[in-house]
């Protein structure tokens, strides 16, 4: 059997400096807004090359609380891309503005910034570029209609921790980006748990204090806030893995390189990446015609899948006020994609063997 993601065997990888962090953190007797997140927010706003990080609960608790901070909300407008996970409408919603789609570019998945301009309203106050599957979106063009239109430029790097865009790290290219450390991600929590980076000082404060019950000082709250805050124990964890983030995405990289060359040929879809950019490869995405039977045939011969995703947003009963819209691409690439094994402990022979299996099936 060959798991679509081990996260036993990632974590086990770890297991003494995730034991020692533990023990570190229960031997504290602090648990909740001490010096293991101050240590993890320092690192990682270093990783991403930004001023400033604040940890947060989740990833969606990250591009909400940004767009809150930025005072976006009830009228607003939040242009988002159509083909992305629905944590990302949901930020919109979320701080009450509405959610507007832009069809992706089928080649990348990613929002076509070509298609950006036509849904600026006057009500449009920010743009959230996902980097979807790990794969930068195209940022220069999207900041540059930004500024023209005086907007934010928030990136969803839920799925690209380490991507590069033009030698910078995703999570320094826009205002602001909220990250996800979501256990399956490349940079996986034992639990929940996120992050906001940004060069925005002010912004950043607005962050933390929103996280903290809209609290600097206890029992003073200046602000209307929640309760998103990163615990001291998933920032412990996230200290001791980060140092093995750029070794484990360079062996994806590694893994995406044999799946390019090895399916090339096979009537499939391979993911293509942007000149200058350099995908985290958090998935390895494919698209066949024939995607059900597919996946199928690979379940059959041991080999474990995933669909990202099936259903578009605007498809789910959450959004059931965009019933009846047509948004062509996303609604192809939903139907079509499939999602193969890859992560820093699928060996080479485990490719080889989910290679051969697809040839198998597809010739």
């Amino acid at each position: 059997m060959i798991p679509f993601l081990d996260l036993k065997a990632i974590n086990a990888a770890h297991r003494s400096e995730l034991i020692d962090a533990f023990a570190r953190v229960l031997d504290s007797g602090w648990y909740i807004l001490g010096n293991e997140g101050k240590r993890f927010e320092s690192a990682f706003a270093q990783y991403c090359a930004t001023q400033h990080c604040v940890g947060v609960s989740n990833g969606l608790d990250a591009l909400h609380l940004i767009l809150r901070a930025y005072g976006i909300g009830a009228g607003d407008e939040v242009i988002v891309p159509s083909n992305t996970y629905i944590a990302t409408w949901l930020a919109a919603t979320y701080a009450g503005a509405t959610p507007i789609p832009v069809e992706p570019r089928l080649d990348t998945y990613n929002i076509d910034p070509t298609l950006i301009e036509a849904a600026i309203t006057p009500r449009t106050k920010a743009i959230i570029a996902v980097h979807l599957y790990g794969q930068p979106a195209d940022m220069d063009p999207i900041m540059a209609i930004a500024e023209k239109h005086k907007l934010k430029v928030i990136e969803d790097a839920a799925q690209a921790h380490g991507a590069l865009y033009k030698g910078r790290k995703v999570g320094s290219l826009g205002h602001a980006a909220g990250f996800s450390f979501y256990p399956g991600k490349n940079l996986g929590a034992l639990g929940d748990a996120g992050a906001v980076a940004t060069n925005d000082a002010e912004l950043a404060e607005k962050v933390r204090v929103l996280t903290n019950y809209g609290s600097k000082v206890k029992y003073h709250n200046e602000v209307k806030g929640f309760n998103c805050r990163l615990d001291e124990l998933q920032a412990a964890l996230l200290s001791a893995k980060l140092p093995y983030l750029d070794s484990e995405t360079k062996r994806r990289k590694e893994i995406a390189a044999k799946y390019s060359e090895g399916l090339k040929g096979l009537p499939l879809v391979l993911p293509v990446i942007i000149e200058g950019a350099e995908s985290a490869w958090h998935l390895f995405v494919i698209q066949s015609q024939n995607r059900d039977e597919l996946q199928m045939q690979l379940t059959e011969r041991g080999i474990g899948t995933m669909i990202h995703y099936p259903i578009p947003p605007h498809k789910q009963s959450a959004y059931i006020e965009f019933v009846g819209m047509h948004l062509p691409i996303s609604e192809q690439i939903h139907r079509n994609v499939l999602s193969l094994p890859i992560g820093p402990t699928v060996t080479d022979e485990e490719v080889e063997q989910v290679i051969s299996a697809i040839k198998t099936q597809l010739r």
